[in-house]
């Protein structure tokens, strides 16, 4: 998708833009010199930020400016105004070499006044016939006032000159009413007789007699002379600073104004800043490279920062393609997924683990080993341990299938595990917990203390906190297997955690939610608002996503125990929720009502279905779900025969898997 095609659906709005010529451009046509505005160049930040005004003044420029100069030279142009004023109420009929004495003196007086008028060689509070650039209508000075013509002798003297130094045509559009009015010609030659202050006195009214599209079309004629290139004109530093205030979608509207313009939006440093404004990170720029054509001049920034914005478009409104479909495990239950780059891992209570690829589709190999379901699995890189009713855990490598340790120790059902680095917990129906050696296959530590089973675990790499049955949450040294703090508080049993090193969130079939300080034990919050059983929740940032068998998903802050959002509403889910996840500010949630919906994480609003099987409603059920930056993974079945158990993959990069395909 090329760049143009990025900016609201492919439409090149430049409207914000405007439509000025390069520096280039100019020279080529010989008008750089004449410049016959000087804007007030503002640009904006984000929040907070404060407003940067350039003010461009060019050597050789008599033109009027867009706005004045701030109060110093309009206090200057009433000043002279006034004394020109006074000039005129003198007695008429003196002689003209008084006059011109008097034009020397007020000469010397303005240069006294801003030496830079003199050097700079152009007006900068007067328009080209005089007129000071203050508000309300002002009286205009005499002829005598000095003009940059003495000092230039090919500036223009009236509009006409200005166009046609500026390129344009004489023979500017004009309005088909017919042939002209009589006596025309006799009016303009009328006005051309007129002093500079009778001039604009007659302006004046006839503005003030037109009507509004009579006055559109003057400023149609006379904008256009008085745009300039102010971003061509500056150094490039200071033209790149000016840039960097322009938000991301401006800036890419900003590069199809001219090559120049082109050339500073394909700033790398520029579009840095853009990326970690929005927290993409190196990682994500380093893979981008791969995806830019050698040679062509575009920043590698900028490329990712495309990229990324097109996978959150693709999330948000669903650019995707039909999902692959992974068909595998017959009519059982896929009971954990788990996938790491383009490897995806399905476990299922047929006693099996399935190894698919994430490009192509096709099972790459089946783990076979385990005498009894599978319940629960890790997975780092190619490394997969799962935990079966066999009372075993297993360490497989997945690129080759094959075993490379079988974990003894347990005496019942292994429900849940969770891995930190080469080493993983796993909680058993046993009620115990063991610590493991991936590497070799060695169990390091045992924990005891739970008196029912243990069905979640979380481990920092330090400290492991459990909950069971016995509706407990332990905290543990592993290193000791010293129970640090029993949190007591819960009515029922335990069915899931979180633990970020800090609190410790446990969901209960109480229908409650606690927060708990880790170091003290002492619980923080208690969550209230769902109706049954928490099944699963994901912590991260202090925000908490909880899901529920009451059919709803909350959105919490546990540092004050606030309910953010409740998801629901009309699109709400209509049977429990099974799964869920959150990533890239959205939320992802599963169902037995067989679909997945997304939600604004900061917002709480419901942006579309992701998927919705035939059978929603009538058995189908979406088990499990896990998702990544561009990729979601669903693990979807019946158990009524309505729907085949299967794997659906969605790819939301899609640009990058075609190159890649081709």
């Amino acid at each position: 998708m090329e760049e143009e095609d990025w900016i609201e659906g492919g439409e090149k709005d430049v409207s914000r833009v405007p439509s000025w010529k390069s520096r280039e451009e100019e020279e080529e046509e010989g008008n750089l010199p004449i410049s016959s505005s000087s804007p007030i160049c503002r640009v904006r930040g984000g929040e907070g930020e404060d407003e940067v005004r350039f003010a461009i003044v060019t050597v050789e420029e008599e033109s009027c400016p867009s706005e004045p100069f701030g109060t110093a030279h309009s206090e200057e142009a009433n000043q002279i105004t006034q004394t020109e004023e006074a000039e005129k109420r003198k007695e008429e009929g003196g002689e003209e070499e008084e006059e011109h004495s008097i034009n020397d003196d007020r000469e010397e007086e303005v240069e006294a006044t801003s030496p830079s008028l003199h050097q700079m060689k152009r007006k900068l509070d007067h328009g080209p016939d005089g007129r000071p650039f203050s508000s309300g209508k002002k009286h205009c000075k005499g002829s005598g006032y000095f003009s940059p013509s003495s000092l230039v002798q090919a500036t223009p003297t009236t509009f006409g000159d200005l166009r046609l130094a500026n390129g344009h045509s004489a023979q500017r559009r004009r309005i088909n009413s017919g042939p002209p009015p009589s006596g025309l010609q006799d009016w303009l030659l009328t006005f051309q007789a007129w002093s500079g202050p009778e001039r604009l006195l007659a302006l004046d009214e006839l503005i003030d007699s037109c009507e509004t599209s009579q006055v559109k079309h003057m400023m149609q004629v006379i904008e256009p002379q008085f745009q300039r290139d102010f971003i061509s004109l500056l150094p490039k530093e200071l033209a790149l600073y000016v840039l960097s205030f322009l938000p991301p979608r401006d800036l890419l509207q900003a590069a199809q104004t001219c090559r120049y313009w082109r050339i500073l939006a394909e700033d790398n440093l520029l579009w840095r800043e853009k990326c970690r404004e929005e927290g993409i990170s190196n990682s994500a720029s380093s893979r981008n490279r791969k995806c830019v054509r050698p040679g062509a001049a575009v920043s590698p920034w900028k490329w990712t920062y495309i990229r990324q914005h097109r996978i959150e478009n693709n999330w948000r409104k669903g650019d995707t393609q039909e999902p692959k479909v992974l068909k595998g495990h017959d009519d059982h239950v896929i009971t954990c997924l788990q996938f790491s780059g383009d490897l995806i891992v399905s476990g299922s209570d047929d006693n099996t683990l399935k190894v698919w690829s994430a490009i192509t589709g096709k099972c790459l190999r089946t783990l076979t080993g385990h005498t009894g379901g599978v319940w629960c699995s890790q997975m780092a890189a190619t490394t997969v341990i799962s935990g079966s009713t066999d009372r075993t855990l297993r360490v497989w490598d997945a690129e080759s299938g094959e075993c490379v340790h079988t974990l003894y120790g347990h005496t019942s059902t292994v429900r849940c595990m969770h891995l930190h680095g080469n080493r993983v917990v796993s909680g058993s129906r046993d009620t115990t917990l063991r610590l493991w050696d991936v590497t070799t296959g060695r169990c390091e530590h045992v924990l005891t203390g739970h008196v029912a089973a243990v069905r979640c675990v979380q481990y920092d790499g330090q400290r492991v906190v459990s909950g069971g049955y016995d509706y407990m949450v332990k905290v543990w040294d592993a290193e000791t297997e010293a129970c640090l703090h029993t949190l007591q508080g819960h009515t029922n049993r335990v069915y899931s955690l979180q633990f970020d090193g800090v609190f410790v969130v446990s969901g209960s079939l109480d229908t409650s939610i606690r927060v708990w300080d880790a170091e003290t034990g002492g619980c923080v919050h208690t969550l209230t608002g769902h109706q049954s059983l928490t099944s699963g929740m994901e912590l991260r940032d202090n925000v908490l996503v909880s899901g529920n068998a009451d059919s709803t998903v909350r959105v919490w802050d546990v540092r004050t125990g606030q309910c953010l959002h409740t998801l629901q509403g009309p699109n709400k889910h209509q049977s429990a929720v099974t799964c869920l996840q959150f990533c890239r500010g959205l939320v992802l949630s599963s169902s037995d009502d067989g679909t997945v919906k997304l939600w604004d994480l900061k917002t709480g609003s419901w942006l579309r279905d992701v998927v919705a099987l035939q059978s929603r409603g009538s058995g189908g059920v979406v088990w499990r779900i896990r998702a990544s930056d561009t990729r979601l993974v669903c693990a979807a079945g019946s158990r009524n025969g309505t729907e085949e158990t299967k794997l659906l993959v969605l790819d939301f990069d899609l640009d990058d898997r075609k190159k890649e395909t081709d």
